[in-house]
């Protein structure tokens, strides 16, 4: 019996049974680190829309991403189970653990999204609640579902679900897509390939347990790493656009390139180690995260510092409100912005 049938075993006798779930299980469904990330790039996206958002409709769209967010991860977590026992850093989620069982976290899940999706066709656009349906429905059926257990190449079309957060920040404030948070989600698209593979790289024994192709199993380190290097390069020119088109000032400017800097310095360093230091892929995994949480800190520090950033000066009708409704709404997400930190169990 391999051991993928034996995980999938213990998911199934663990999974329908009776559970002993506390409310820290369903909180560790959601995914609650990779969340608050993702709640703060839909915040950048609110922000920096044009026009003003009443602090209440702000909340609101950022709760209903964040609850999104939690749903897909919850759903992730059930469709994945067999998997999820089978490798180290994921055996202690709730499911395989035996406190939640699959069917509870199904019905959870499903009421999570459908809940999360109707609010915010409700109480702001229906065209920001397609797009949050579509991101859960991507991240679960497309990427969980079909392409994480048949190609190498799951983790980069896939990350477009994790992109969208921005681009359904700005539809739930404007009702429209704009090319700003199109640009934003491009650097999430072209920043999750090296920061999930950096992450595979020391974890690629567990991936071939279980059967899950990822690039490191199927292709090797070198390939990896070359992949890794040239994604971080590519990423370093897209993520200074927002300087270039206007909406963000030299603090992102400075930012973007700093930052773009150490991650291509990083991602060099681990295409010339060897297979025996896990050093530098450990580093390029956390760097990458501090990264993006750096970039679109720095934006919305440009759209709260005034009229005199570079996007205000050119919308004069908005002038000043960018920084009111940064300050208003970034107060309800601080505590969760600052939950943000490594924990691989949850990737």
């Amino acid at each position: 019996m391999s051991l993928v049938s034996e995980g999938t075993e213990f998911a199934g006798s663990a999974g329908y049974g009776p559970s002993i779930a506390s409310v820290g299980d369903y909180v560790a469904l959601m995914k609650p680190r990779v969340m608050s990330l993702v709640v703060f790039t839909a915040l950048v996206g609110v922000v920096i829309a044009p026009g003003h958002v009443h602090p209440v409709i702000g909340f609101t769209a950022l709760l209903c991403i964040a609850v999104g967010a939690g749903a897909a991860g919850a759903l992730n977590m059930w469709y994945d189970a067999d998997i999820d026992a089978v490798m180290t850093r994921t055996a202690m989620r709730p499911i395989p653990r035996g406190t939640v069982s699959r069917a509870e976290a199904l019905a959870f899940g499903l009421v999570l999204a459908c809940s999360a999706v109707a609010v915010l066709a409700l109480a702001l656009n229906v065209k920001a609640a397609a797009l949050l349906a579509l991101a859960i429905f991507f991240y679960v059926v497309v990427y969980t579902a079909w392409l994480k257990r048949q190609t190498p190449q799951n983790i980069v079309i896939g990350g477009a679900a994790g992109a969208l957060p921005p681009v359904i920040g700005w539809a739930a404030a404007t009702g429209e897509v704009g090319l700003e948070p199109l640009i934003l989600f491009l650097i999430i698209f072209l920043w999750t390939p090296p920061h999930f593979w950096a992450l595979s790289l020391n974890r690629s024994d567990e991936y071939a347990r279980a059967g899950i192709p990822m690039l490191p199993v199927v292709a090797g380190r070198v390939a990896t790493t070359r992949q890794i290097l040239l994604y971080s390069v590519l990423l370093v020119p897209i993520s200074v656009l927002p300087s270039v088109l206007g909406f963000g000032g030299m603090i992102y400017a400075a930012t973007a390139l700093i930052c773009g800097a150490i991650l291509v310095v990083l991602a060099f360093r681990l295409h010339g180690s060897t297979d025996a230091d896990r050093r530098d892929a450990s580093r390029l995994f956390v760097f990458s995260i501090f990264y993006l949480f750096l970039l679109f800190a720095a934006l919305l520090a440009d759209h709260s510092s005034g009229p005199s950033s570079s996007i205000l000066s050119s919308r004069g009708a908005r002038t000043g409100a960018a920084s009111v409704q940064a300050e208003r709404l970034t107060c309800p997400v601080r505590t969760a912005c600052s939950f943000t930190s490594v924990r691989i169990d949850e990737v």
